[in-house]
């Protein structure tokens, strides 16, 4: 299959270089840059693990609330009086701070996991993708109580 790509003469002008340089041509070049790209895109991503010096003041934050926490509403109104909130991720669930939803940690960095936090619940975390999995590990079929973020608790 041929492609045709606009590139600047500056660009033409580097990987002409480059090719001259490694002894390729362009199109090998080119090939080559494109497939270490796909192989990096399509790579699971390492377990990122966050710094300890910056998680200990999110961890002393927000501890006292996730261990008061009486549901998955509970919890979310009382992350978000501190400006954070939980969202999925993969199989688990990530700490965002809000407005802008930017990553701060993981939950099991907080030492509350997704398996856990289902377990005091009743239930896995509302719209999680993996929330059947989640009720396969608590031995059930069915969530606990409606405890969704914007809906009233019991």
């Amino acid at each position: 299959m041929d492609v045709t790509l606009k590139l600047s003469d500056e660009m033409v002008a580097a990987l002409r270089a480059t090719a001259a340089r490694d002894d390729v041509t362009v199109g090998q070049l080119v090939r080559d840059a494109l497939a270490r790209e796909l192989r990096r895109r399509n790579t699971p991503k390492r377990d990122v693990r966050t710094d300890e010096a910056l998680l200990a003041p999110v961890r002393s934050l927000l501890a006292p609330d996730l261990a008061r926490a009486t549901g998955w509403l509970d919890l979310a109104q009382r992350l978000a009086q501190f400006g954070f909130a939980l969202k999925p991720a993969g199989g688990g669930l990530i700490v965002v701070r809000l407005p802008e939803g930017r990553r701060v940690c993981k939950a099991s960095e907080l030492g509350h996991g997704h398996l856990d936090l289902a377990r005091r619940f009743g239930g896995p975390f509302p719209g999680h993708s993996q929330s059947a999995t989640i009720l396969s590990r608590l031995g059930n079929r069915t969530a606990g109580p409606s405890n969704r973020p914007g809906q009233r608790q019991p």
